[in-house]
């Protein structure tokens, strides 16, 4: 069993009172609640916060740099810079600006933008090639929401509802200018 030997529940709560986002504050707690809860597992703590046992030995064994290093070193991840992004910020905003346009006006014959043809885009503009889930992240980034089709016949009656859905196959998923605010 991992416990901490140089940090106690109350030095872990004045780091708390110091610190700032999700992931130092649900480690610190998820400590705080291992040391305190005497009848309570590695993984039920764990479990709590969404990880596994060995995520919190980890964290409890780091926790123990504390006693030598300052809190901002121990709690806080060091950055990481991650793979380059292929598109420079101007082709980004390029891409930005085009995809609030309907895609006529980049040339294509469709009535929104969808993931293979913003993919398509990219490849044909920017010699880029993307998976379709980073271009679902582009397209977020964009402003964009994606939407389905889900039409409702309200004045029909109950049996034309029925032989409608019956008719009915689902379109592909579009992306549209998103009415909620960005992050």
């Amino acid at each position: 069993m991992v416990t901490p030997t140089t940090v106690s529940p109350e030095d872990l709560r004045d780091v708390l009172a110091e610190i700032e986002g999700k992931k130092p504050t649900q480690r610190l707690m998820a400590a705080i609640n291992y040391l305190e809860e005497d009848d309570a597992t590695m993984q039920e703590i764990a479990q709590r916060y969404g990880y596994t046992a060995g995520w919190l030995s980890q964290w409890l064994n780091r926790l123990e740099r504390l006693e030598t290093e300052p809190f901002e070193a121990v709690v806080y991840d060091e950055e990481r810079s991650g793979r380059p992004s292929e598109l420079s910020e101007q082709e980004r905003q390029q891409f930005t600006e085009v995809v609030h346009e309907p895609p006529e006006e980049a040339g294509f014959d469709a009535p929104a933008w969808s993931v293979p043809l913003a993919r398509n885009y990219l490849l044909e503009e920017f010699d880029i090639e993307y998976s379709d889930r980073h271009v679902r992240r582009l397209l977020r980034e964009a402003g964009l929401s994606w939407k389905t089709a889900r039409p409702e016949f309200y004045k029909s009656d109950e049996r034309a509802k029925e032989a409608w859905k019956e008719g009915f196959k689902k379109s592909a998923t579009t992306w549209t200018k998103s009415t909620q605010s960005s992050q």
